[in-house]
């Protein structure tokens, strides 16, 4: 039964998310996909963990950041209002909740603890089972 105070799940519309996810599971690289579709959370969220994955946090940061902002943008604009659902299991959601759980790692990984508590409480708060969905630690 669905909490009749908490907003509607914010669903991201397929568009924004779909010719990027389509290109990286091709093969394409983050970076091409990343400067064709800007708007899109989940290249940039690649692009952190790439990143993260070579030791290099402060690139994975900005990455992050980017794909934090572009997803906040994208699901303000869906009727998000800083707080309800935004359900990992809606494919489209998937780049924004990335990138926010990969903030959260670079934050933590250069030291910056307060950034990385907030982010693991937002990810939290979009989706309590996102880390199990979307097969992250």
């Amino acid at each position: 039964m669905r909490n009749l105070l908490e907003p509607d799940p914010t669903l991201l519309p397929a568009e924004l998310d779909t010719p990027s996810r389509q290109a990286l599971e091709a093969g394409a690289d983050p970076r091409e996909v990343a400067a064709a579709q800007p708007a899109a959370s989940l290249p940039w969220a690649h692009l952190a963990r790439q990143s993260l994955d070579a030791g290099d946090p402060v690139a994975a940061y900005a990455f992050a950041r980017t794909g934090y902002h572009r997803g906040l943008d994208a699901l303000r604009k869906s009727g998000w209002r800083g707080t309800g659902p935004v359900p990992a299991s809606h494919l489209p959601n998937q780049g924004v909740l990335l990138a926010i759980h990969a903030l959260g790692e670079a934050a933590g990984a250069i030291g910056e603890e307060p950034e990385q508590e907030r982010c693991a409480t937002l990810l939290n708060d979009c989706d309590p089972s996102a880390r199990e969905v979307m097969g992250l630690a």
